[in-house]
């Protein structure tokens, strides 16, 4: 079945228990996008959110946002501006890690882009210490049961994609410390097989610690396809699976939301109007999870659904 099919089956029986969008406060003219998940730190609320005009490509900065209300954010004033795309957090070590895509853009011309990643205990006063591959998104990182860090990442382009037909894979790799973290280790994490077919392409967004041991990994799948007027339409949907760092092996790979999920809303350019690019979950009290996600490459939803990673162990979550 493709992956297509398999949307058209999610969607028919999905079990969305509540639906919402979130709004951010203090930067008027901007859209807010493809955010970090929420996160408690020193007591507050917060989450880190991807800035842009919506008439501009490739000119993101990245921002910290406190939580006001149900759904609500607002801008902290005169927190660091990181010049990122799409941010993710983890706690390392008792440190707090954030990472983001910084492009290269000349002329309006992507020259490249990689990951950056900061680190700290301060959240207002971040450390910059290290730099991603050429061509890499979607680097991540998690502090596994035996305190060694996992590294997930996301090569794209190698001869092996290409045979596959393949747009790009999930790598994993170990490494004992933060210091370890090089362009060389993340490019030569060994691939998890497997989690795509050809045509399709995607990545890890938000990775948790299971008291199993296993990992639970909420990310997204990918694949184009023309809508009913024949646009070419890049199709990006919610998924999970659970990775055992042991056997080096995903199971239950499954997708968990689709831009039907979510509420109507607008899209940054036509071909974008079925993009949903995952943040992560966030646990509830009530035993389902919150899962935020970016809409349309403009906006921030949220929806409620089942945990999906129920019988593979609970999540340890040092962010909350």
């Amino acid at each position: 079945m493709s992956l297509q099919e398999k949307q058209a089956e999610f969607e028919k029986t999905a079990k969305v228990y509540e639906s919402a969008k979130v709004t951010f406060a203090g930067v008027e003219g901007y859209d807010v996008y493809n955010p970090s998940i929420p996160f408690t730190w020193d007591g507050k609320e917060y989450i880190f959110g991807r800035i842009e005009r919506r008439s501009e490509w490739a000119r993101s900065w990245v921002r910290l946002f406190e939580k006001t209300g149900e759904d609500a954010y607002r801008l902290v004033p005169d927190s660091m501006i990181y010049q990122l795309e799409d941010p993710y957090l983890a706690v390392i070590h008792g440190e707090l890690v954030m990472g983001g895509t910084h492009v290269r853009n000349r002329a309006g011309v992507c020259e490249t882009y990689y990951g950056y990643f900061y680190k700290g205990t301060d959240l207002n006063d971040l450390y910059y210490y290290t730099t991603g591959p050429d061509y890499m998104k979607d680097i991540r990182l998690i502090e596994m049961k035996d305190g060694k860090i996992g590294v997930f990442s996301r090569p794209r382009g190698t001869q092996k994609l290409k045979e596959l037909g393949i747009e790009s894979m999930i790598g994993f790799t170990t490494i004992s410390s933060l210091d370890e973290l090089t362009a060389d280790v993340i490019e030569n994490a060994p691939y998890i097989e497997n989690l795509f077919e050809a045509g399709e392409w995607g990545g890890c967004n938000q990775v948790y610690l299971l008291d199993s041991g296993l990992l639970g990994v909420i990310g997204h799948k990918s694949y184009l396809a023309p809508d009913e007027t024949g646009l070419e339409l890049q199709h990006y949907l919610n998924i999970s699976f659970v990775f055992d760092p042991q056997s080096h092996r995903a199971m239950d790979v499954k997708i968990i939301g689709t831009r039907k999920c979510y509420p109507e809303g607008p899209c940054k350019k036509p071909n974008l109007a079925d993009c949903v690019f995952t943040s992560g979950i966030t646990l509830r009290p009530d035993g389902k999870v919150n899962l935020y996600t970016g809409l349309g490459d403009c906006e921030v939803g949220r929806i409620v659904i089942d945990n999906p990673f129920a019988g593979y162990g609970s999540v340890i979550s040092p962010l909350k």
